[in-house]
């Protein structure tokens, strides 16, 4: 379906790719995993004939057709958002514009005619009649009403504009669909609609995402780009993750012998054999799991930050207490008649359909912002520690990282350098790297940095909105496992899946209305019907 031969992608000095030699075949989803900076963006816009490699050549079968999520969000600003649809197929909607044109004409010709009938007929055979039904069935799928359809795309905000786009790159279906970060802008509601399309899709899929639970729901393969190269392995990103993992602890086992070694891997590939859903996946992948050759299975060169949320000390029963608690932006309620009482132990997700509200639910029990109304109590014996959504206010001064963490250090002894680069090292700023200025980061750096303060913190309590945003798999990876091994309370917001399910045994979504709160894991509230009912009616506008 889809070839690259003798890849290679040089910027000045720099080598992203070396002699790459990769098929991708039809009715397989292949997720494209590496390290910030591997060139996975950049490998797609090769893919897609957007970049010019340095030398090589990508090759699509002929008379098949590519389609690409665009990253541009004011591309098609001008257009309508049907038309911006239809136009995902460029053949068929450049049959249509061309009839449309002819129609419009005031001295139509018989040569016009002749033309039409031509036309009509390559749009009929591209089933062109159901074009705009099907478009406006795909936009309705991903939460674009129909009374946007005729819309502008440039009336449109943010997060519709990203469904617009999506909703063109799965037009027509496509022999080939390559998808950027798909998921983000989305909300769980559609991520979970993708995730079912993506399952069933019958042709090729490539795509890079950071969402875990997105790339095990629809991938049957993981494209690894380490060193210059791309390696194809069967299965999901948690095989992947796993397999690598269970490898690189059998390389450190030089002593092992090689039959206990095959057999342990053996055993997992079954498990993980046992385990394969979703519809079309379940067969094709259960079959590649089956035959796959042990030694495919090699250890990842990744390296993963350490996460360790340690307690200074163990908090009481009383944890937190709130009481009608409100908040409001320019009059808009965001939530209102929040009465909750956190119980030990308690690793609650905050939910809202509107991500502001739990922002402002954080920063108002925090004590950054104050409510409309309400009280919060923590427990005496609580510290908390605060991960927010927008920490640039932490970033403001010129200092090396060790000075910038030294300032959350509480004795003599943790103001030593020695101790500071020893929680720096863990996120992996070691050497040179802990001496860099604290203003010129990256995202990521800045949340790996926020990590670091986390802790040496070593709170109780941990409060943290949207933990993933800017960070690499890895890190995701490692933060996920860390959060889940914490024996502390924990208030948090994710868009990350994964995070959610694994994470919380609490549901607490903010509503204008008030809340609802459930001891229950995320796929469980998200999925019952009750719940739904009642979450359509807190959001409900009260007449």
């Amino acid at each position: 379906m889809l070839s690259v031969s003798n890849l290679s992608i040089q910027f000045g000095k720099r080598v992203l790719f070396d002699e790459v030699n990769v098929n991708f075949s039809n009715g397989n989803c292949y997720g494209i995993i590496g390290a910030n900076g591997a060139g996975k963006s950049t490998f797609l816009k090769v893919l897609s004939k957007r970049l010019d490699p340095t030398s090589g050549h990508v090759h699509l079968e002929p008379g098949k057709r590519m389609s690409v999520l665009d990253q541009d969000h004011s591309l098609f600003d001008e257009y309508s958002v049907l038309d911006t649809v239809m136009m995902g197929n460029e053949p068929l909607f450049k049959i249509k514009k061309e009839m449309d044109e002819i129609y419009a004409k005031s001295d139509f010709s018989d040569a016009d005619g002749e033309r039409v009938g031509v036309l009509q007929v390559e749009f009929e055979e591209m089933d062109g009649w159901n074009a705009e039904s099907n478009a406006a069935s795909l936009l309705s799928n991903l939460g674009i009403k129909a009374d946007y359809h005729y819309s502008l795309v440039k009336d449109l905000d943010g997060k519709q504009k990203v469904r617009v786009l999506i909703a063109k790159a799965l037009f027509g279906n496509p022999d080939v669909l390559i998808m950027d970060e798909p998921t983000n802008d989305l909300d769980y509601d559609t991520i979970n609609w993708l995730e079912n399309f993506l399952a069933n899709y019958e042709n090729t899929v490539i795509v890079v995402s950071h969402d875990r639970h997105f790339l095990d729901a629809v991938c049957t393969h993981i494209s690894d780009i380490d060193h210059g190269k791309i390696t194809h392995y069967s299965g999901n990103y948690t095989f992947w993750y796993e397999s690598s993992q269970l490898a690189a602890r059998q390389r450190a086992q030089q002593n092992k012998k090689a039959e206990d070694k095959k057999k342990e891997l053996q055993q997992f590939i079954e498990r993980f054999s046992a385990n394969v859903a979703k519809s079309k996946q379940a067969t094709s992948r259960k079959k590649m799991i089956e035959k796959l050759n042990i030694e495919e299975i090699k250890p990842s060169s990744r390296r993963y930050p350490a996460i360790i949320f340690e307690r200074e000390r163990e908090a009481g029963d009383q944890i937190l207490n709130i009481t009608d608690l409100a908040a409001s932006i320019d009059g808009e309620t965001l939530f209102s008649k929040v009465n909750i009482n956190l119980a030990k132990g308690d690793k609650t997700i905050f939910y809202s359909k509107d991500s502001r509200a739990t922002t402002a639910f954080y920063e108002a029990i925090m004590g950054n912002a104050t409510p409309d109304s309400g009280k919060v109590e923590w427990g005496v014996t609580t510290n908390q520690s605060y991960l927010p959504n927008d920490n640039s206010s932490f970033f403001e001064e010129d200092m090396s990282l060790v000075d910038w963490l030294r300032q959350w250090a509480k004795t003599n002894e943790e103001r030593e350098e020695v101790y500071v680069r020893g929680f720096l090292g863990k996120m992996l700023f070691s050497g040179d790297e802990a001496l860099k200025s604290s203003t010129v980061l990256s995202g990521g750096e800045k949340v790996r940095c926020m990590l670091s303060r986390m802790m040496m913190i070593r709170a109780n309590v941990l409060v943290i909105d949207e933990p993933t945003n800017h960070l690499d798999l890895e890190s995701i990876t490692a933060f996920n496992n860390a959060l889940k091994n914490f024996k502390g309370n924990l208030l948090f917001t994710t868009h990350d899946h994964e995070f959610a399910q694994s994470v919380a045994n609490r549901v607490i979504e903010l509503t204008p209305q008030g809340v609802i709160d459930k001891y229950m894991t995320f796929d469980e509230y998200m999925t019952d019907k009750k719940i739904k009912e009642q979450r359509a009616q807190m959001y409900a506008v009260e007449a």
